[in-house]
């Protein structure tokens, strides 16, 4: 049977792979969503190409962009959050949810309330309302795939078991860039060098994540969300050459690992495909080639943001989608050469420890703590602006 899609940041890379994976299939998937942040153009090319049903930018500027693209084709434009939303209640049989930021939060949880599945690439909504969606999810009956190469690469090992059956969760992180730099040769790290990763091509603020560890701190909080085996047996290795995505240890010591290249379509396949396997075009894996792989312990001396995640989560309530959002702001602000590499967990630290809201309840809450978060970092960061 046909599989209907919506692919919610379709012109993103993640959606795009998603795209690539799909074109190589075509008879298999029906595209019912596809939407962009504000790039009309690109959107209704791909809107064209796939016979979408609906394309939706949340930028109302561009809608009258998308609208004049579109004119003559059944697929109906549409602009805005309110739009978005509409779009994941269509119900979709598979949703890619791909937005960048917690701009993502409102249509992932109105695709999870469809019952359907959803692939979820936005570790922001995750980090920022993990407790509401998974509960979101379990009331719907909604089927939760994770799609980071880490969390998808956890999801296959534990088709040898079950979670019950978990001593332990190893999250592999590559290092990024300056794994083996002191904090005073970070001090003067540039965006340009921040943003060049080793093994991964991915788009600027996931670059600096990686860099700074925080993507890995991120991981850290949606792993303890997908995967309860308590976030004392969740841990962090260091594996610079990037093939061993994730494993997981049961109680009888027995460890399956998923190894791959570094190739995002791999776990997108995984997911799209799931719980069947598709057929990609990615580089097969070549042990004898790569030759060795390495592993070390995190230094969180040098690169503290993965203890910061973990007593974010452990502080719970409020304190991750103030982390998640501080991390944004700062940086952004690093990108466009407002403050330092090292300033990043620095003003995250500040603002964890500037104030402690209430524990959010509903999706307003979290927004209200994600605005005020960014409002009281952007002050941070005008205290150490360069």
């Amino acid at each position: 049977m046909t599989k209907s899609v919506s692919i919610f940041g379709a012109t993103g890379s993640v959606g795009q792979s998603t795209l690539d994976l799909i074109r190589q299939q075509p008879d298999e998937y029906e595209i019912i969503a596809l939407t962009a942040n504000g790039n009309a153009s690109q959107l209704a090319a791909l809107a064209k190409e796939f016979s979408a049903r609906v394309a939706v930018v949340a930028d109302d500027s561009a809608y009258d962009e998308l609208r004049e693209q579109l004119a003559g084709t059944s697929i109906e434009a549409a602009s805005g959050a309110d739009a978005l939303v509409a779009a994941a209640a269509l119900g979709a049989d598979w949703t890619m949810a791909a937005i960048v930021g917690c701009a993502g939060l409102p249509p992932t949880l109105e695709a999870l309330r469809c019952g359907k599945t959803v692939a979820l690439a936005n570790k922001e909504a995750l980090v920022s309302a993990g407790a509401l969606m998974i509960t979101e999810a379990g009331k719907a009956g909604a089927t939760l795939l994770p799609v980071d190469s880490e969390h998808n690469a956890i999801f296959q090992a534990l088709q040898g078991g079950t979670i019950e059956q978990v001593h332990k969760i190893t999250l592999t992180a590559s290092g990024g860039p300056f794994r083996g730099w002191t904090r005073e040769q970070m001090a003067s790290v540039t965006p340009e060098q921040a943003v060049a990763h080793p093994n991964w091509d991915m788009g600027a603020k996931i670059s600096v994540d990686s860099a700074t560890m925080m993507n890995k701190g991120l991981e850290l909080i949606e792993a303890h969300y997908l995967f309860p085996v308590g976030l004392a047996n969740i841990e962090i290795l260091v594996h610079p050459q990037s093939v061993i995505h994730s494993m997981v240890e049961y109680h009888d010591r027995s460890t399956l690992a998923q190894l791959g290249s570094p190739d995002m379509r791999i776990p997108i396949a995984s997911a799209l495909a799931w719980p069947d396997r598709m057929i990609t075009n990615s580089e097969p894996l070549d042990l004898a080639e790569i030759g060795r792989l390495d592993f070390e312990r995190p230094d969180e001396s040098r690169f503290p943001a993965t203890r910061i995640a973990r007593e974010a989560i452990m502080a719970g309530g409020a304190k991750p989608a103030m982390l998640n959002a501080a991390n944004e702001v700062a940086v952004a602000a690093f990108l466009n050469h407002a403050v330092q590499f090292l300033d990043i967990t620095e003003i995250v630290t500040r603002l964890l420890d500037s104030y402690s809201p209430p524990a959010p309840t509903a999706l307003a809450d979290i927004f209200a703590i994600d605005k005020e978060s960014r409002v009281r970092t952007e002050q941070l960061v005008e205290e150490l602006k360069v």
